[in-house]
């Protein structure tokens, strides 16, 4: 350890050196910001000072599809024992999504937050008190014009 002296050059014991932390952020890596935290589970946040608002699918064999929120006419929730369920309705597609806890998610696309949704395969999720949405399952539909 590397000795240390005060202002008036005294030599300081080894508990007057150490120096907290707690004003710096989190460098574990641990989320600590709801778009980090988001990210974690497969959804991503829009800045507050979007103008154009998007919503993409992405799907873990890589395909993705995106909708603008203007298109956005209904959106449903179902609640499940096990999993939840949220339809969304655009003017040309139907989009269906499953998984755990979206009754969250379903309220932040209330307010056209959601900028990119990924499906977390099952074998991924651990549902034992789990506290953020995770969406196991999205199927879009075309609709019938």
């Amino acid at each position: 350890m590397k000795t240390r002296f005060n202002e008036s050059g005294q030599r300081m014991c080894p508990v007057q050196q150490f120096k907290a932390n707690f004003d710096q952020p989190a460098q574990d890596g641990l989320p600590t910001t709801p778009q980090d935290i988001a990210s974690l589970v497969g959804v991503q946040l829009h800045d507050a000072d979007s103008i154009v608002r998007n919503i993409c699918f992405a799907w873990e064999d890589g395909r993705k599809a995106f909708f603008n929120y203007a298109y956005l006419i209904a959106a449903e929730f179902e609640s499940d024992t096990n999993q939840n369920t949220i339809k969304l309705s655009f003017s040309s597609h139907t989009i269906s999504m499953s998984g755990y806890c979206l009754e969250i998610l379903f309220f932040s696309l209330l307010n056209n937050m959601p900028k990119l949704i990924t499906v977390i395969s099952k074998r991924y999720t651990y549902t034992e008190d789990l506290i953020y949405p995770v969406v196991v399952e999205i199927a879009i539909s075309k609709e019938n014009l």
